[in-house]
């Protein structure tokens, strides 16, 4: 292992400028490079291949495969072609994805897959370093398009259509989204009536709204959908079922009587993808091409399903495509890693003004600003990789039948929903702040940056938006508190009041201000260890979500017995405190995987400065929500003010080993694709170095007007 220092700058140092061991002095290191011992003083150096292969996690030999074809010229985004031209190289790179094996883990055995849920989220994710564009496109043939074929189809549908769905034979849509209803899936209003006397389904949309809308595929390249419709039989509406439906002649690529569409055009990213509209009127489809394996219509037209309430059949069947939720968490914290190692080598390297030297400028990741816009984001970017390797085990744990229960499930969705709007939007907030870290180089499309960006915005609303997916979390979480106390008696309610009335009384009136004021006063160094405490970071976490919602549950108490206009009044006072509580609750998941995960690194060097960077997370939340703590009673002013020194001292600590943590997400050359993430820019401040260094030497360099002014001054005394 190599010593933990700035490497490429250092094996780049420009002559008389910052070396190893000045860097290693600045830093409170010896420069030893020896192991860590565990020993308090000791440097710690980081495992970069260990720690690697535990970010890779459980599916790391398929996430290197996947990392392989992400790394092949012939899938990656070309950028500034013309939209018509994205789309036509993007269909071409999914034969490609075909041809090399790479989008079949998920499908059946039988029919060429290898039943491997998570395997295939693990691999499909990874893509996004090629080209969003790929990605998603992929993800709508077969993350849902085949998906929902195999998950809502039978064995019948899965013989009939699924082959050619793997081979790219069907391209196809996933028909669910409306221009009228996006989110409100059950709201929406195309309708698939059941004749009886021809023993079809009868698809329409009987108004402009109700056209499918946004959906992949379908300007151009699909030639069937699974199309979601109101089921109406015997005049009766079972709710949202989903049909399989052709949608043009696969040879002359025209749409099928009946059937009519727009392209959407141009879009803010992600034109790689022929996104439209689709309507249909008297399109008629066979009894069969229902996909009925929670719902059938009987040839008379008599409607069974195994699930009774037609709530919780809904709810099951959208269950059963939670996968794009979980695909699009993986692949925002990809794009996140992907970012951050670009901006921290670029870091490294660039050098601006010379606040400490009268010749030689600053290397920018010795600013403690610089070091605030990246490590804290390369924290979060660590806190949502161990959290997302434990919702895809949760996955396939539900998918491959290992724990299949109600409640699996219900965990499963909840999980989802709750880290998909967290790495989301850090993977926005993330390529921004590099963005700007690189200054007018990150804005060149040739350092990418711009172009993620823009690509993964529509990350946080498609596969439910981000907001909405948090108040499902929120209802959630509201449901486990009331269960609580669903079967209790009075004493245990009664206890629970006087408990609660207790921590009001104490956090509150300023008791615990007070006592916590004398337990600080005069030892600020004291009040930092004790937020620095694991224990310390988890309390404080976990009492603002339990909070959180105890409150809001108090305020929404007897809803359900109000009438509906009034209930949803009162909820909709609360909205934003309930959304308020569910990111509390994610970002206490997120905490809670990196803490987990730092008990299985076994390596004392790299577990020390995976430490400092878990509670450079766990520090930034409580300084991101300190009026909370300060209003609540949680935190004292004067142990409040101790969390951003305690922060900045913690990034002091990470600085050595910046690179070794963005290089163990394992991303080549080829991943990055970035100019400045080659050392070019370390040569040229080489160059520039050299220049004055010789100039210097010389006699030649010319004198300095401030220089002389300030030699003038000295003698005119």
């Amino acid at each position: 292992m190599t010593e933990v220092v700035d490497r490429a700058a250092s094996a780049q140092q420009p002559s008389g400028r910052e070396d190893a061991a000045t860097r290693n002095s600045a830093f409170g290191t010896s420069g030893s490079g020896g192991r860590d011992s565990g020993k308090q003083g000791a440097d710690p150096v980081v495992d970069v291949a260990a720690l690697g292969e535990q970010l890779l996690g459980k599916w790391a030999h398929i996430r290197h495969q996947a990392r392989e074809v992400a790394g092949h010229p012939d899938v990656q985004k070309i950028e500034g072609l013309h939209h018509t031209e994205h789309r036509a190289r993007v269909f071409e790179q999914l034969k490609f994805l075909v041809d090399n094996n790479a989008v079949h883990r998920a499908f059946p055995t039988r029919l060429g897959g290898s039943d491997d849920h998570g395997g295939n989220i693990a691999g499909f994710e990874e893509l996004v370093t090629a080209d969003p564009s790929v990605q998603i496109k992929a993800g709508v043939q077969w993350g849902l398009f085949g998906s929902a074929v195999m998950h809502l189809g039978t064995r019948e549908h899965h013989d009939k259509w699924l082959p050619g769905i793997m081979s790219l034979a069907i391209p196809g849509c996933f028909a669910m989204t409306e221009t009228g209803h996006g989110s409100d899936v059950a709201s929406i209003a195309t309708t698939a009536t059941y004749d009886e006397g021809s023993q079809e389904f009868v698809i329409n949309t009987p108004f402009r709204a109700a056209w499918k809308d946004y959906i992949g595929n379908a300007a151009n390249d699909g030639l069937a959908a699974v199309v979601f419709a109101q089921l109406v039989t015997k005049n009766v509406n079972h709710g949202v079922h989903a049909f399989y439906v052709e949608l043009r002649d696969p040879t002359t690529k025209e749409f099928l009587p009946g059937i009519g569409g727009e392209d959407d055009g141009i879009k803010g990213g992600l034109n790689g993808i022929d996104n439209g509209r689709l309507h249909f009127t008297d399109v008629r489809i066979p009894r069969t091409n229902l996909l009925n394996r929670y719902g059938d219509v009987a040839v008379d037209g008599t409607y069974a399903s195994t699930i009774e309430s037609p709530g919780r059949r809904f709810f099951t069947m959208l269950g059963t495509l939670v996968q794009g939720r979980v695909s699009l968490d993986g692949a925002a914290v990809a794009a996140s890693k992907v970012a951050l190692k670009t901006a921290i080598q670029y870091a490294t390297e660039r050098r601006q003004f010379n606040a400490s030297s009268p010749t030689d400028e600053e290397v920018l990741l010795d600013y403690q600003r610089h070091q605030r816009r990246l490590f804290t984001r390369l924290a979060t970017t660590y806190a949502a990789s161990f959290a997302h390797e434990q919702l895809l085990q949760k996955f396939d744990d539900v998918f491959s039948g290992a724990h299949d229960t109600d409640a699996d499930r219900q965990d499963l969705e909840t999980l989802a929903a709750a880290l998909k709007p967290l790495s989301t939007w850090h993977a926005l907030d993330t390529l921004q702040e590099c963005r700007e870290a690189c200054g007018g180089a990150g804005f060149l499309i040739e350092n990418r940056f711009a172009s993620l960006r823009a690509d993964l915005d529509v990350y946080v609303t498609f596969e439910g938006d981000n907001t909405v997916l948090l108040q499902l979390v929120a209802k959630r979480l509201l449901a486990d508190y009331a269960k609580e106390f669903r079967s209790a008696d009075f004493g245990v309610l009664a206890r629970y009041v006087v408990d609660q009335a207790a921590g009001v009384a104490l956090h509150r009136t300023g008791l615990r201000q007070v006592a916590q004021f004398v337990a600080d006063t005069g030892s600020v160094q004291k009040a930092a260890l004790a937020l620095r405490d694991e224990e310390g970071q988890r309390t404080l976490l976990t009492d603002r979500v339990q909070s959180m919602v105890a409150e809001v549950g108090a305020a929404l108490k007897g809803a359900n017995k109000l009438p509906q206009h009034q209930a949803a009044a009162l909820f909709n006072q609360h909205q934003h405190e309930l959304i308020e509580a569910a990111q509390a609750h994610a970002e206490l998941l997120q905490w809670e995987a990196f803490t987990e995960a730092l008990a299985e690194v076994s390596d004392e060097g790299t577990k020390r400065v995976l430490t400092w960077l878990r509670d450079l997370f766990g520090l930034s939340l409580i300084e991101k929500h300190l009026s909370w703590y300060l209003m609540n009673g949680r935190l004292s002013m004067q142990r409040g003010r101790t969390v951003g020194t305690y922060i900045n001292r913690l990034l002091v600590k990470i600085r050595p080993h910046a690179l070794d943590l963005v290089d163990a997400f394992g991303y080549g050359p080829e991943h990055l694709r970035a100019a400045i993430a080659t050392g070019a820019e370390a040569s040229r401040q080489d160059e520039a170095s050299t220049h004055f260094r010789k100039q210097r030497a010389s006699g030649s360099a010319p004198a300095d007007e401030k220089s002389l002014l300030a030699l003038k001054a000295s003698k005119s005394r």
